[in-house]
């Protein structure tokens, strides 16, 4: 390792660089173009998969929509076109034969997909605001970020259908002064008051959901809109492991055989799944990850062979001064050694240079992306994968630098001295 540290070796090697300086810059922007082209597209695809995560972070990633159509075909001497209605009891009968279900919560809502908003009222103030009936359970799904001093919906509301509503921010500014507190606070809904027990937090990535949602008590809004067992839709999460394309067509199964529906009508249930949505976006994310890798390690073998050239063109150019050398007591390992490092060297400033450059456009697509609404963000690349790549490239320097250096080697000193 001595060889390392002696200012002849370096002296040397800056000197044969210095002699084909044009030649040795374009070496090395071949090798940090692999570097920089893996950097860039692997961060790319970081922070999609980065942007989706905050898009979806308020909702679970194996959830699912599930709601009631009409049939397509007849069954057991049911009509085509047979309008369907999902029901309080399905709830039960999913949980009990899908074990991977994690959670489900029935839903109703009033001014959601039809119908008119409910008309909310504080004293001469009033807004129209789209009104969900909800279990407790339905936070488990899709987080509800509550402002301090509030609450969701809880199970004792529930069992005594309370009327007590969550409203949402904008509600809260339409409807009270900026510093007062709405919480224990009366509106009225549709006419009939409830008391605020807290304001919750719009946070994009719930669907089709605002801040000016209304959150009651599933059985409040029961007996206000009279929907009796009626579910608007239900709200669905796998576990974590599940495959959450089967649990979709599982819960469709089960559904068709508790509402007598032919089990080939597949248009007799809708369904939106964010799982599945999720999953096709971190393959994509992936893939690209891997492709980045795949093109960035070529590019780098690329260069690193080009730096090979070099250096068989260089001890070619240097055969007198190597014969030199040898004819003065360098040993075949001092040559070799020195060849072996010029073919590091370049490697390394040419992998430490496309490092810095990839992370520089990669900071520039962050501040163009950073405030927008695009589900991208935070493009980035761990450091692990930056100094494994760069480790790569030390490893490939090291043994494309074998070939000009077994060159060097095998040239005789007396064959070196003769060469004009």
């Amino acid at each position: 390792m001595k060889f390392i540290f002696d200012s002849n070796t370096w002296q040397e090697i800056f000197g044969s660089i210095g002699k084909n300086k044009t030649r040795t810059a374009i070496t090395i922007v071949g090798v940090l173009w692999g570097i920089f082209i893996y950097i860039a597209l692997a961060g790319a695809a970081k922070g999609l998969d980065n942007g989706f995560e905050r898009a979806f972070e308020s909702v679970a990633m194996n959830s699912m929509f599930v709601w009631a159509q009409s049939t397509s075909m007849p069954y057991e001497g049911y009509k085509t076109d047979r309008q369907l209605q999902l029901k309080l009891s399905d709830v039960a009968t999913l949980k009990n034969r899908l074990p991977e279900i994690e959670y489900i919560a029935p839903r109703n809502a009033k001014g959601v997909f039809d119908g008119e908003p409910a008309i909310v009222v504080r004293g001469m103030k009033s807004s129209s605001s789209p009104v969900y009936g909800d279990y407790p359970v339905y936070t488990k799904i899709a987080t509800k970020k509550i402002y301090d001093g509030g609450r969701f919906i809880n199970d004792r509301d529930i069992d005594q259908a309370r009327k007590v509503a969550v409203i949402g921010e904008r509600t809260q500014q339409e409807l009270f002064e900026e510093e007062e507190n709405p919480i224990g606070s009366y509106i009225r809904v549709d006419n009939i008051y409830f008391q605020i027990i807290g304001v919750h937090k719009f946070v994009p990535g719930g669907g089709f959901e605002s801040d000016t949602d209304i959150y009651i008590p599933y059985t409040t809004f029961r007996k206000l809109y009279n929907t009796g067992e009626d579910v608007s839709w239900l709200t669905i999460a796998a576990y974590d492991d599940a495959d959450v394309v089967k649990a979709e067509e599982d819960v469709k199964s089960v559904l068709k055989s508790i509402h007598n529906v032919n089990p080939k009508d597949d248009r007799a249930f809708g369904a939106f799944n964010l799982g599945e949505i999720f999953n096709r976006i971190t393959g994509f994310a992936k893939g690209l990850t891997f492709l980045s890798l795949i093109v960035g390690i070529a590019t780098i073998l690329a260069g690193v062979i080009s730096i090979g050239n070099i250096l068989l063109i260089s001890v070619k150019e240097r055969t007198k001064e190597l014969g030199v050398r040898r004819a003065l007591g360098a040993t075949p390992a001092e040559v070799r050694n020195q060849i072996i490092l010029e073919s590091v060297f370049l490697t390394v400033v040419a992998g430490v240079l496309g490092i810095i450059l990839g992370a520089g456009v990669l900071k520039i697509v962050d501040i163009f992306t950073k405030d927008t609404d695009l589900p991208y963000t935070n493009p980035t690349l761990p450091i692990p994968y930056v100094l494994g790549a760069l480790a790569i490239m030390i490893i490939l320097g090291t043994l494309i630098g074998l070939i000009p250096a077994q060159r060097a080697v095998s040239i005789k000193p007396i064959d070196a001295l003769r060469e004009e």
